[in-house]
């Protein structure tokens, strides 16, 4: 399956080790679920890891390669403005755009985002892009 996680999971997994996002993080470090990225994606999380948890270039960087080379880097094609906080249209489109190759088997979808964000989770799907919380993403993976 392929995965987005929102930013906030993303911080959770690389900040507080041992936690829920963590083994949602090693599910796609064992190969069972595939990691979607986007380079905006990709710099909301080094500026919050820079600013909020004072994480120095060196740091970033090794957190940069390590992401990039865990996902899959996806390009979106196409932009939304469908939500105010901007950086949650950038995790719909990363969504989108990795899920258009691949249709959705089944009940399955082809693409899921996991986020604790409420306004995201009230949307419940986007587009055929299914919006799960963390503990749903967990509960729910084969």
């Amino acid at each position: 399956m392929k995965v987005v996680f929102d930013t906030n999971i993303l911080v959770s997994a690389l900040v507080f080790p041992g936690g829920r996002a963590d083994i949602a993080l090693r599910r796609i470090i064992e190969e069972r679920d595939r990691l979607l990225l986007s380079k905006p994606i990709l710099d909301e999380l080094l500026g919050i890891l820079a600013r909020k948890f004072s994480r120095d270039a060196e740091e970033l960087a090794h957190v940069a390669v390590f992401l990039s080379e865990l996902s899959t880097v996806v390009k979106p094609r196409r932009k939304f403005a469908v939500l105010a906080d901007e950086p949650d249209n950038r995790i719909l489109e990363c969504a989108v755009s990795g899920g258009a190759d691949a249709p959705a088997t089944g009940y399955r979808p082809s693409t899921i985002i996991v986020t604790g964000d409420k306004v995201l989770l009230e949307f419940k799907t986007f587009r055929k892009v299914k919006l799960l919380s963390l503990r749903t993403y967990l509960e729910e993976a084969p």
